[in-house]
Order: C-alpha cells, then sequence, then structure tokens
C-alpha cells in the first residue's frame, strides 16, 4: 500500500484478504464543515449532525444502485428531527431540528458525544430509506428503535434487523482549530465493514467466524482522532489496522456538498397551496419567501407569480 497525502471528502473501498471482509472508508473535511457552518447549531447538535452525515456517507457509497440513501431520526428529545440525504454519485445534505430551550438544560461535559442518541434523540425511531432511481425500481424502508448510546449502535440495530451478512460500522466527528485560523472547522470520519458471502473452496464455517471476529476486533481498536486526523493518510489508517491480513484499496470516490433545491421547486411546491393559503403566505409588499432547511438558500417570489407560473426572482 502506498501513503499517498490524504484527500478529504472521499469514500475509498477496501477489503481484507484473508478475512473475506470488504469495507468502505469515508473521511469528510471542507464538505462537512460548509455543511454545517451554514447554520448556528450548538456543539453537540452539530456533532450528532456530522457524525450521521458520515454514517449516511459510509453506508449508502457501500450499496450499488443510482438514486437517494436518506437517514431520519425522530425522537422526543431536544433534537427532534434529524436527515442526511446522500444522493449518487456523492451528493451530500442534511439538517436539524432543535429546541434551544430544552437544549440549554442539558448537562454536556466531556464524554457527552458517547452517549448522543439518549441525550439529544432521546425515544424514536431511526429509519434508513433507499430511493433507487429507473423504472419498475422499488423503494425500501428499514425503520429500527432509536436504541444504544450512539449512532454506531444504532445503526447496528438495524444491521441486525435488515442484513443477511454481518455488519460493523466506527464513526468520529470533531471540529478544531488550524494554527492562525479565526474558526474551529469540522472533521468527521467512518469505517464501515461488511463480510462478503461465503464462497465455493474459501474460508470454512469456523474461519469465517474468527475471520470475522479478528476484523471487528481490530476495527474496535480504531480511535476517533484516527478517523479524523488530517495529518494521517487513509491508506496509512487502514494499513494500521488491517495489514496483517492484506488489505487491498480500489479508487476513492469524492463526496460533495451539494443541496437539490430549486427556484423551480421551490415554486412547484407553492403552486400546491390554494390562493388563500398563498396569500397568507406573503409579505405585506407581496413577496413569498422560503429557506431551504437544507442549504438555508432562500428563494422570493412575488404572490402573484406562484400561481401564474410567471418566473420569479432568487
Amino acid at each position: 500500500m502506498s501513503t499517498a497525502p490524504l484527500h478529504d471528502d472521499l469514500s475509498l473501498p477496501f477489503q481484507i484478504e484473508q478475512c473475506d471482509v470488504r469495507g468502505r472508508l469515508v473521511r469528510l473535511g471542507p464538505a462537512l464543515d460548509r455543511m454545517l457552518s451554514r447554520h448556528s447549531y450548538p456543539e453537540p447538535v452539530a456533532h450528532l449532525l456530522a457524525e450521521a452525515t458520515v454514517l449516511v456517507a459510509t453506508m449508502a457509497s457501500a450499496l450499488k444502485f443510482d438514486g437517494v440513501f436518506s437517514v431520519q431520526a425522530k425522537g422526543d428529545g431536544p433534537v427532534s428531527t434529524l436527515v442526511v440525504d446522500f444522493r449518487t454519485p456523492g451528493d451530500l445534505r442534511g439538517y436539524a431540528n432543535f429546541d434551544a430551550e430544552r437544549l440549554d438544560g442539558l448537562e454536556l461535559g466531556p464524554g457527552s458525544e458517547r452517549a448522543l442518541i439518549p441525550l439529544l434523540l432521546g425515544k424514536g425511531y431511526l429509519a434508513f430509506t433507499i430511493d433507487p432511481q429507473g423504472p419498475d425500481m422499488e423503494r425500501y424502508q428499514g425503520i429500527v428503535d432509536l436504541s444504544g448510546a450512539t449512532l454506531a449502535e444504532a445503526a447496528h440495530a438495524y444491521f441486525a434487523q435488515s442484513e443477511q451478512l454481518n455488519a460493523r460500522i466506527v464513526l468520529a466527528a470533531t471540529h478544531r482549530k488550524a494554527p492562525g485560523e479565526a474558526r474551529r472547522h469540522w472533521r468527521a470520519g467512518g469505517i464501515l465493514l461488511q463480510q462478503l458471502p461465503s464462497q465455493a473452496g474459501g474460508l470454512s464455517a469456523e474461519e469465517r467466524i474468527f475471520a470475522w471476529e479478528k476484523a471487528t476486533a481490530l476495527l474496535g481498536t480504531t480511535k476517533p482522532e484516527e478517523l479524523t486526523d488530517p495529518a494521517l493518510s487513509h491508506n496509512e489508517l487502514l494499513f494500521r489496522l488491517f495489514h496483517e491480513d492484506g488489505v487491498r484499496v480500489y479508487e476513492a470516490a469524492a463526496l460533495q456538498d451539494r443541496c437539490t433545491c430549486s427556484a423551480d421547486k421551490v415554486r412547484g411546491i407553492l403552486a400546491t397551496f390554494a390562493p388563500d393559503e398563498i396569500a397568507d403566505m406573503a409579505t405585506p409588499e407581496g413577496l413569498i419567501t422560503v429557506t431551504c432547511q437544507f442549504c438555508s438558500d432562500s428563494y422570493s417570489f412575488p404572490a402573484e407569480s406562484v400561481n401564474t407560473g410567471t418566473p420569479s426572482s432568487s
């Protein structure tokens, strides 16, 4: 394996040769930081959304499909809703709704990132949705209770319910200030392992059990700072973890912060409302302004143009 310089915002497929295990390593830097910096999220909420973004990017990039993969969490905690979308080939967007007063009442100290689900989301559910493009393609959704302390643990509950093969994931997020920087920047990383189907002439059943236990034990030694360290290349990290059994890496895929909103889409949504509802939305000046929850871009339309299809300004 080479030790090429780290490139952020990527999903790197790899295979542990002697363990019948494949995986994905995701590292997010500028794309994640741009996504979070558009909103005034308190640090715990931003941390939760950062880990959710890595979770989605890691799981979606391991799927073979064209379309949208999303994770949505709904709970009775201070963070009521969290949504992250991945649109092939690598576009990410996400947002979180939270109650600032309830959040201020929490005691969040060192180590609270290890219990973000009970602290921030509370009781509720986590929905994983695959919406493939193309004719005769069916939408799939798997729903699990919000269980465990972290998003990784909640994902393991989903794997146990929905996956035919073993799967395991680790996630981490942090924000740090580089020398000379005025503010902190968010970074995150994750590794997903999946056991490959058994093959004729391959590992025996007992060997497969041992190999999977070994791979997941090694994965469990991954430190959060290793997943987010900008000075540690992805190749070096994988070599540290799995070199004894041989690691083959494949071509990395780019990930980017990109929303799908547009003036035409917003106008189309507004056109579904009744005229009296449109009038109620308008300002005294006769304008309707809609702000995208994901990217915070705003679109303004003259109220009289909505039903007539008159081109809008944004």
